[in-house]
């Protein structure tokens, strides 16, 4: 194997919950009286955690406390939603079964608030992570290496043994970051032409393709 441990993102790469996302975003921004965001505007929105999505979504010029109002809302109501639209990438669980089966580790990073992460972690592929972490308070989101990193130490494997599976300019940046070789799959929230301007190097457009890769047999 050419890594001993594969950490994966998860919104956009292992699970589409893109519908999900911008169904509370814009049920928080009607039920404070802002207008709503396209789907296509919340797919730009995303990747730096949900405050920042937040941010970004709601009328310039608003008070951090509005911003907290609505930051508040988008989370009690995505607790409870969501799973109603997420579904699986395709080829994804297949792919975590294989790799597990041969022996490698697997994990996630995700700015998705850990509260969200733990249960969809659970629900989709209950059992095919060794470690699941999302966004904490007083811990930093990525694309700072710092979760990434907590997961090397609890999983006992260094830098050069992992290899960070993403769709986004984030997760390039946190693989830089943490020093660790990075795959991008393409079916994610970001297109290819964007993630090449962004320093990506290494694409995949299926996720049989990443077994490969781990397994050696893919190019470097």
């Amino acid at each position: 194997m050419a890594y001993k441990l594969a950490i994966f993102d998860l919104d956009g790469t292992i699970l589409d919950t893109l519908e999900d996302l911008a169904d509370a975003t814009n049920y928080a921004l009607g039920a404070h009286g802002y207008p709503g965001r396209t789907i296509e505007e919340v797919r730009r929105f995303v990747g730096n955690g949900i405050r920042k999505l937040i941010e970004r979504a709601v009328p310039a010029g608003l008070a951090k406390e509005e911003i907290d109002r609505v930051h508040e809302t988008f989370s009690a109501y995505y607790q409870q939603h969501c799973a109603d639209k997420t579904r699986p990438y395709e080829g994804v669980l297949p792919l975590l079964e294989r790799l597990r089966a041969a022996g490698c580790l697997t994990a996630v990073v995700s700015n998705k608030a850990d509260t969200a992460v733990q249960p969809l972690c659970r629900r989709y592929y209950n059992g095919l992570f060794d470690y699941a972490v999302g966004e904490r308070a007083g811990i930093r989101r990525k694309p700072a290496p710092d979760s990434v990193q907590e997961v090397l130490r609890r999983l006992q494997v260094n830098p050069e043994e992992a290899v960070y599976i993403g769709d986004s300019e984030v997760d390039i940046q946190t693989a830089e970051n943490a020093g660790l070789d990075s795959i991008i799959v393409t079916w994610g929230f970001r297109d290819r032409a964007y993630l090449e301007s962004q320093g990506g190097r290494r694409f995949v457009d299926r996720p049989e393709e990443i077994e490969q890769i781990i397994n050696g047999n893919g190019e470097l």
